[in-house]
């Protein structure tokens, strides 16, 4: 057990870890089951989401193709970089013009842009390739869990298929247990009169936030954690579902508080209001924080 999460600084985070992977075999085997938010607990978030910066570059080439994109609202908040218009529109309805970019597409060519962005992008202001904005500590968990045979599996806010592009080379989580925010597709026929499906630039349901991330694993996957980590007020209800089962289980809180390594910053819902900061929520409620600056050794690799 010594040898587990060599990233993670002795301490009581660690420990607390280390204590619940020690509990883990008695556990039913159907029930190990552990659920990981995205954005901010497995990868960077900051400055910008990686999402966000997928769909910029898409939209700087579609400008390159069409000018008279640059020219509708939410494009033009976007390529000038204008924060307060971009708070102004509300990041829901830009996030929806940008997903309308690729409004027609089919399902292999989305994950193809996605791979390829992944593979030719860097983190704006880190310097890193975007594979490797990963949070080693949360890497060596992953590990660790499914060394336990648990079963894991990814719940974002962020789209669904863009995640499901890249969760097995990022996480080794296959993209049938990524569950977060879905765009409907429409099914018709190629030139061949062959079934194809497209994407539209519609949501299915809600953001998947708050409440949304819990029933959007019932309904999608049917299983309840016992472990799940998250980073913002968007993760209450699954760090709070986690905790309230029988038997070990283990809520973890990542706070960013390492401005030299990362970012130093206060977690927070994109569609939800908070009534108080998500590690005060932690403290009350007896979840597990894990300081950046002061539990982990190393931040990515």
């Amino acid at each position: 057990m010594s040898d587990q999460l060599p990233s993670w600084r002795p301490g009581p985070t660690r420990d607390a870890v280390l204590s619940f992977l020690a509990e883990a075999p008695g556990i039913p085997p159907e029930d190990r089951v552990a659920y990981f938010d995205n954005d901010g607990t497995l990868w960077c978030e900051r400055p910008t989401y990686v999402q966000y910066e997928f769909y910029v570059d898409a939209l700087r080439r579609r400008v390159r193709d069409d000018p008279a994109l640059a020219g509708e609202a939410e494009f033009r908040a976007v390529l000038a970089g204008d924060t307060a218009a971009v708070g102004e529109i509300g990041l829901e309805r830009i996030a929806l013009a940008l997903a309308g970019l690729f409004q027609g597409l089919e399902p292999r060519a989305f994950t193809s842009e996605v791979r390829e962005f992944l593979r030719s992008g860097a983190h704006p202001t880190l310097g890193h390739p975007l594979s490797k904005v990963r949070y080693r500590p949360m890497l060596e968990l992953l590990d660790a869990l499914r060394a336990q045979d648990f079963t894991v599996g990814v719940v974002t806010g962020g789209g669904t298929e863009f995640v499901r592009a890249v969760s097995q080379e990022l996480y080794g989580v296959p993209p049938e247990r990524v569950v977060g925010t879905m765009i409907a597709y429409d099914l018709g026929q190629n030139s061949h009169g062959r079934p194809v499906l497209r994407r539209t630039g519609r949501v299915l349901g809600d953001v998947n936030e708050g409440p949304a991330k819990v029933t959007n694993i019932q309904t999608q996957l049917g299983r309840p954690p016992v472990l799940a980590a998250g980073n913002s007020a968007g993760d209450h209800e699954l760090l709070e579902w986690a905790a309230a089962g029988d038997g070990p289980h283990l809520s973890l809180l990542v706070d960013h508080d390492d401005a030299e390594r990362e970012f130093a910053y206060a977690s927070q819902a994109q569609t939800l209001a908070a009534t108080e900061p998500v590690t005060a929520t932690a403290d009350r409620l007896g979840w597990t924080t894990v300081s950046m600056k002061d539990d982990w050794a190393v931040v990515f690799g």
